[in-house]
């Protein structure tokens, strides 16, 4: 069973992301598979902007940011143990994880 196994993560933490990385890639490396990774992919920012008063004051905004922090890992030389020590991590909540074989 020597396929690839793409993880991406997505969180609006980076300190999330980074700690999830970490423990997939602890787990990865412990039934002795081949990781790559992670590799940080470009920050989603969006950005809002509102009016700080509800009728006067146009000129009068207030802009608010929601930024998106994703990471890619990819997993060689997987075996039925790493799919198993993947399923049964347990990873913070407020992360993203999505898992293609």
């Amino acid at each position: 069973m020597s396929q690839r196994i793409r993880i991406k993560l997505k969180s609006y933490d980076h300190n999330l992301v980074d700690k999830s990385a970490e423990k997939i890639v602890k787990a990865v490396k412990q039934t002795g598979a081949v990781v790559s990774g992670p590799i940080p992919l470009p920050t989603h920012k969006k950005v809002f902007t509102v009016n700080r008063s509800t009728f006067v004051n146009k000129k009068s905004r207030e802009q608010f940011e929601l930024s998106t922090f994703k990471r890619l890992m990819d997993v060689y030389n997987s075996s039925s143990k790493t799919i198993d020590s993947l399923m049964k991590l347990e990873l913070p909540s407020g992360v993203e994880v999505e898992i293609k074989v």
